[in-house]
């Protein structure tokens, strides 16, 4: 329930020579928490994809989120996005992550469709 536990994943974590770990997983009470508490632990930065997360209960996912939360982990999925798509120059994953955020962004979201429906480069008119 615990993969940090494991010593052979621990170890392909630990040589990849990163700090900040990125964790999602099925049962956010156990499997999910024990894993981030114990990353933490070990001085990582930890980000929990909350909405790729599952739990027994909306309760008790909830509550696995603000225990991880209270130790250090940033709980989060726009930043992932965000992190990921680096910048909107970024052409080929543009679509796709435009598309994320304006179904799953709220008020974020409604900026990008702003954006993409009104903000358009400026054409130069056709020589005379």
């Amino acid at each position: 329930m615990n993969v940090w536990e494991d010593e052979a994943a621990r170890a392909a974590v630990v040589a990849m020579g990163r700090r900040r770990l990125l964790v999602a997983g099925m049962l956010t009470e156990a499997c999910v928490s024990f894993t981030v508490l114990s990353a933490l632990a070990d001085g990582y930065d930890v980000f929990v994809v909350a909405d790729a997360c599952g739990g027994l209960t909306p309760s008790s996912h909830d509550y696995a989120l603000r225990r991880m939360h209270s130790a250090g982990a940033r709980i989060t999925w726009i930043q992932v996005l965000l992190e990921l798509q680096r910048d909107w120059t970024r052409k080929e994953a543009y679509d796709g992550a435009r598309a994320i955020g304006e179904a799953n962004g709220g008020g974020y979201g409604i900026g990008l469709a702003y954006a993409r429906d009104m903000i358009k480069p400026s054409i130069s008119p056709a020589p005379l």
